[in-house]
This record gives C-alpha cells, sequence and structure tokens, in this order.
C-alpha cells in the first residue's frame, strides 16, 4: 500500500486518513511535486496448530481467546487471555426475545450454542490489557472468530497477529496444556449432537433386531402386527 501526495517546501501536510492520502496543498507560484511514501502494514499470520505451539513457546506469543465464555469454560488453552468478541445477549426487546426463543430450540438444543451478540467493549478490554506491540495469538474454536477479532484488531494497529488455522477444532491432542472439563477440541461440541452417535447406534441396534426377528420369525411376527391397535 502506498501514500501518495503533492509536496511544497512551504505548506504544511493536511492528513486524511480516510481516504490513506497526505495532501500538501499548493504554495502560490510553485509548481507540485509527486512524491511516493512506502507504507509498511502488518498482516495477520495463520497458522498450523504446531507452528501456535511454536510461536507460544519459542517466540513468546500469548494466547487470546475470543470465544464466548460458554466454550471457554468447557476448555480453554492454560494460562490464557480471555477476552470473547461475542457476548450472551440479554436484551428483552420484543425482536431479541423471539430470536433468542427460536435459537434455544434449535441451534441452543441440537449444538449448545449460546444466543450472542457481539461484545461492545472487545477492542477496549484487548487494549486495556496489551499493547500495540504485543504478540498475540488470537484463538477461537472454528476459525471464524479469531480471523474477525484479528483484523479488528490490525485496524487498530496491533502488529504481531497470528491465528490458527480452522481454530481449536484441529489440534491435535496434547499441543497446548489445557484446562476444562473437556478436550480443547471438542469445546464446541455440546447439546444433542454429543450423544447424537449413541442415539444412531441404538435405533441402528433396534431396526437390526426387528428385521432378523421378521426374516427369521415371520409367523410370530405377523402375530404381533395383528395384535397392534388398528388405525
Amino acid at each position: 500500500m502506498a501514500l501518495v501526495g503533492l509536496c511544497t517546501a512551504s505548506s504544511p501536510p493536511r492528513v486524511s486518513w480516510a481516504a490513506f492520502r497526505i495532501d500538501y496543498p499548493r504554495a502560490v507560484n510553485s509548481k507540485p511535486c509527486r512524491k511516493r511514501i512506502s507504507v509498511i502494514r502488518a498482516e495477520v499470520n495463520f497458522v498450523s496448530g504446531d507452528e501456535a505451539k511454536r510461536l507460544v513457546d519459542e517466540e513468546g506469543y500469548t494466547v487470546l481467546d475470543v470465544r464466548d465464555k460458554t466454550q471457554f469454560d468447557r476448555a480453554h488453552i492454560k494460562s490464557c487471555h480471555h477476552v470473547p468478541l461475542f457476548i450472551e445477549n440479554n436484551d428483552n426487546d420484543l425482536g431479541t426475545i423471539v430470536k433468542r426463543t427460536v435459537h434455544n430450540n434449535f441451534a441452543g438444543l441440537f449444538f449448545g450454542l449460546s444466543f450472542t451478540k457481539l461484545n461492545p467493549d472487545f477492542v477496549k478490554s484487548v487494549k486495556e490489557k496489551f499493547s500495540p506491540d504485543s504478540k498475540l495469538l488470537v484463538v477461537c474454536q472454528e476459525g471464524l472468530r479469531s480471523t474477525a477479532a484479528a483484523n479488528r484488531l490490525d485496524r487498530e494497529g496491533f502488529e504481531n497477529l497470528a491465528c490458527i488455522t480452522s481454530g481449536l477444532q484441529s489440534l491435535k491432542p496434547g499441543t497446548f496444556d489445557s484446562e476444562g472439563a473437556t478436550e480443547l477440541q471438542n469445546a464446541g461440541k455440546a447439546g444433542l449432537v454429543t450423544v447424537q452417535g449413541k442415539i444412531s447406534a441404538v435405533l441402528g441396534t433396534v431396526l437390526i433386531c426387528a428385521f432378523l426377528f421378521i426374516t427369521f420369525f415371520p409367523e410370530q411376527a405377523e402375530k404381533i402386527l395383528q395384535m397392534s391397535p388398528a388405525r
């Protein structure tokens, strides 16, 4: 990215950050000259789980967990800092109540996800803990929230940011020391999805037994069907 402006020897600059330009007013009877200024901007570094571990152990990166409190409490990296990008939405206006009810009856029930909203104090809270030159490994469960959070911090002037590609769910067991009731990779799993495998196994067993019973004992199966209530 480059900043382009007009320069003279006698006039002070007028800065317009929104346009990413530095405009120098033209002095009377002076000829403008064009000047190219190179600006180096930091970029978010996306790394694997093993590389993330190396950044923490060898390069002094600090882990910033931006998941919601529910997932954080299930499992998190030891000694990390927690600043959620989204917080639980407890607003009581009619629209929010309807959306929260729908959410809790679907996503909340099946996936154990909280009904959340964007944390308005996210950047402020991070700035209270870290300076712009801090080395931060920003993590979430799937990699989406950490990417969004890192991009916001990048715009706020943070220079050393890294994210784990695909998030904590992609980590190999034991990559980081963790705290919580579950493994880091599974902290995003809750609700009925945690037992769907068991439910499927039970239903499959019942169906197989029924099929075998009908196959090998057709007469008994027919009698049982005849005893069922008429529709």
